[in-house]
């Protein structure tokens, strides 16, 4: 009888079993299918601007009329400036995305295709059209009036504005697309190398020395990550004139804070933690603005990509590359707080653990008045 109960709990499924559980995964993939194609189509199928700050330098007249076209349906937000030289420095600040500066009736453009090549054409676009509207007005009035249409005016409406790149993209990366992918690799990486020196620490029992070396690992990793990715970055032509130690710093930050909160969520929830790595990749990256500018993102799309690793780290490294001017404080103190906050529940779980092994083999030790030599804490779940 006991042979036969043997032969029976290690029996192989029958096919109707395994079609159940195959049924089940397959509407688990599809389900996650239509969940992540539903989030990626809402936040990226058709990037539109939400009050994508531009400047405009001219008269009370022009300031008025560049103000009334571009903030129609909320696409952009006009600030006026009192010269081309503030309008530069805010844009090598990225409080502007761009502007115009009208001498007498002549409109220059000024983009930074650094910040987004999208929203460089966008901006030119934008401006254009309304440009030739208001030109197109004239020429009505004045036809309309039995006039003859000036030829300073047909000139302007048959030539588009000049256009002026404050902060140009380098030749080897031409549509800007580089640094989404030096992201996407730091957060990929950072995710298995997690997972990895997570499983290796498990070799050991825990306790104050094991999570020490744990987060020691994660922070050598980390300078490594990011010294890789900056060579990675000079051999391709990228950041050649970026403040390298700004950018190396951000980018090492960008994986500490990575693999330190995805440590630190294995170490409190178990093996599901690990999901917070897959996370950064699969939701954050969307939202993290190293693709897509994130005022061209929804709102709430583009606050949560900004709280994530993967949106402070693409705002530190774009800053770092292109705009050494603009401030990084905001993004650092992100990285920062999932990098500190992360190796500190690694070396506390590791030293609770311990304390919780020894206070039980006190108080078994204690019960059963039988002294012990050393602690034998029970395995290790």
């Amino acid at each position: 009888m006991l042979s036969a109960m043997a032969h029976t709990s290690t029996e192989a499924p029958d096919a109707r079993t395994i079609s159940r559980y195959g049924l089940i995964i397959a509407a688990v993939g599809i389900g996650v299918q239509l969940v992540l194609g539903v989030y990626y189509l809402a936040m990226a199928h058709s990037p539109q601007p939400h009050d994508l700050p531009v400047g405009v330098v001219g008269s009370a007249q022009q300031q008025a009329q560049v103000t009334d076209r571009l903030e129609q349906g909320g696409d952009f937000k006009v600030e006026a400036y009192d010269g081309a030289a503030g309008l530069v420095q805010a844009i090598k600040q990225r409080d502007a995305y761009g502007g115009v500066v009208f001498k007498g009736r002549v409109p220059t453009l000024y983009v930074a295709s650094a910040a987004g090549p999208s929203v460089a054409n966008l901006f030119r676009r934008s401006f254009t059209e309304a440009y030739e509207q208001e030109l197109g007005k004239q020429v009505k009035q004045i036809v309309a009036a039995g006039s003859p249409v000036p030829a300073a005016t047909a000139a302007r409406l048959a030539a588009p504005p000049a256009v002026k790149d404050v902060v140009p993209l380098p030749a080897d990366d031409s549509a800007g697309s580089s640094l989404g992918f030096v992201i996407q690799a730091l957060c990929l990486g950072g995710s298995i190398a997690s997972l990895a020196l997570g499983r290796l620490g498990r070799l050991t029992q825990r306790s104050p020395k094991r999570g020490a070396g744990h987060a020691s690992l994660l922070v050598v990793y980390a300078l490594g990550s990011g010294a890789v990715a900056l060579v990675a970055m000079a051999v391709f032509g990228v950041g050649d004139d970026a403040h390298h130690l700004t950018l190396f710093g951000g980018l090492a930050l960008i994986s500490l804070a990575v693999t330190a909160s995805t440590a630190a969520c294995v170490a409190l929830f178990g093996p599901v933690g690990s999901l917070v790595g897959g996370l950064y990749f699969t939701v954050g990256l969307v939202i993290s603005g190293s693709s897509i500018v994130p005022e061209m993102l929804p709102t709430l799309g583009k606050a949560i990509g900004q709280l994530l690793p993967p949106g402070a780290g693409a705002t530190v490294a774009r800053d770092a590359t292109y705009f050494p001017d603009a401030s990084t404080a905001g993004p650092f103190v992100v990285l920062g707080l999932y990098s500190v906050i992360g190796l500190a529940v690694i070396l506390v779980t590791n030293t609770a653990a311990n304390r919780s092994r020894y206070t039980w083999w006190l108080r078994r030790h204690a019960a059963s008045g039988v002294p012990a030599a050393s602690p034998s804490p029970p395995p290790e779940r």
